[in-house]
């Protein structure tokens, strides 16, 4: 009898109500997730490669992570570079920074 109890308490219609509450929130943040996912896809199709940072423009620096428009600005403005490591040498960009977008400039 008491397991029959127990089974009927876990069938109660709060439960359900709890239930569905948490599939919808799982369900909207799987939504989110594949957008973000499917935005990243989008933007690496569209990149050529690295980008050249003593050509590229401010608002192409800026899809590189975390460049902001003025740190984009800053890039542009110190040109040109011998070095990718340049950026770091001339402290425009940490070496935190730097380490997030090296594999994706080159100099040329």
């Amino acid at each position: 009898m008491a397991a029959f109890l127990l089974f009927m308490a876990g069938c109660s219609p709060n439960n359900t109500d709890s239930l569905q509450r948490h599939t919808a929130d799982a369900t909207a943040a799987a939504k989110r997730d594949a957008g973000a996912i499917a935005r990243g896809v989008a933007e690496g199709l569209r990149r050529k490669g690295p980008l050249n940072i003593n050509d590229a423009s401010a608002t192409q620096l800026q899809t590189l992570p975390g460049v902001t428009p003025e740190l984009a600005g800053k890039i542009v403005e110190h040109r040109p570079y011998t070095s990718t490591r340049d950026l770091v040498r001339r402290r425009i960009l940490s070496s935190a920074e730097f380490d997030r977008v090296k594999g994706q400039i080159i100099v040329k």
